[in-house]
């Protein structure tokens, strides 16, 4: 069985064009990424995957493997499912997708997340989910919340606050989505294959055609956040992450 990580990067994205080439303390923010993802026990290669030959001469320039797919693929996730099969992966084969957004990756995140489908039979997809300390992304629709069942499993993903309490203050935790999910080739390839969903364009959420089609995805709790550059003002905040005692850029 081998394990990689594979980070799909856009060029074109509507809300910050070019973003996986966004300086961060002098780096590529898809470097930080890359590099972040190396550090991950159990990793036996990591990729970019990308339609923009301007990203992919960026990964060679710091030393790392670039895989140009099709700019036809319709989600970040088939962008993924095209680059395993140029690695040659396949069968129970283990994917990390790692977003390309996430320059304060921690590494334990890949290995939390590749876990359950290395240890629990028959689990095929794998995501990671975070306790909201920030009152503001419960409303905020750039967080994606997530709920599961007794077992650990998905029962929905949404923009929106999930659950809404009935009444006034219900105290409970609210789990944040995390961008980093785990496949074996096999689930990936019938994922690849499958009509984009009506949920999954609504929200505009990927992993809904998961759910969506009748499967599952096993949720695993992680303490450490892991936040994505949306917006171009979002570098100064990561920069001053990065920059506190104990963080390497």
């Amino acid at each position: 069985m081998k394990t990689a990580v594979i980070i799909p990067a856009r060029y074109g994205s509507t809300r910050f064009l070019a973003k996986p080439l966004a300086r961060i303390l002098g780096k590529p923010m898809i470097q930080l990424v890359y590099e972040r993802a190396m550090q991950a026990a159990g990793i036996g290669e990591v990729a970019v995957a990308t339609d923009d030959e301007r990203i992919a001469e960026a990964v060679k320039a710091f030393g790392g493997r670039a895989i140009l797919t099709s700019r036809q693929c319709r989600s970040g996730t088939d962008r993924v499912a095209q680059a395993g099969q140029e690695l040659g992966l396949c069968g129970d084969d283990i994917v990390v997708n790692v977003q390309g957004d996430q320059p304060l990756l921690a590494p334990e995140n890949v290995e939390a997340c590749a876990a359950p489908l290395k240890l629990e039979p028959g689990i095929g997809m794998s995501t990671l989910a975070f306790a909201i300390v920030q009152p503001d992304e419960i409303t905020n629709p750039k967080d994606v919340k997530v709920v599961f069942d007794n077992q650990g499993f998905a029962l929905y993903f949404s923009r929106s606050p999930i659950p809404l309490a009935r009444d006034a203050g219900a105290r409970f935790p609210t789990y944040k989505h995390l961008g980093i999910y785990a496949y074996t080739m096999n689930f990936l390839e019938t994922y690849a294959s499958l009509e984009q969903g009506r949920l999954e364009d609504i929200e505009k959420l990927e992993q809904l055609r998961v759910l969506e089609n009748g499967m599952k995805i096993k949720v695993v709790v992680t303490p450490f956040d892991s936040p994505e550059v949306d917006l171009p003002e979002d570098i100064a905040k990561v920069e001053d992450k990065l920059m506190k005692p104990g963080r390497q850029p």
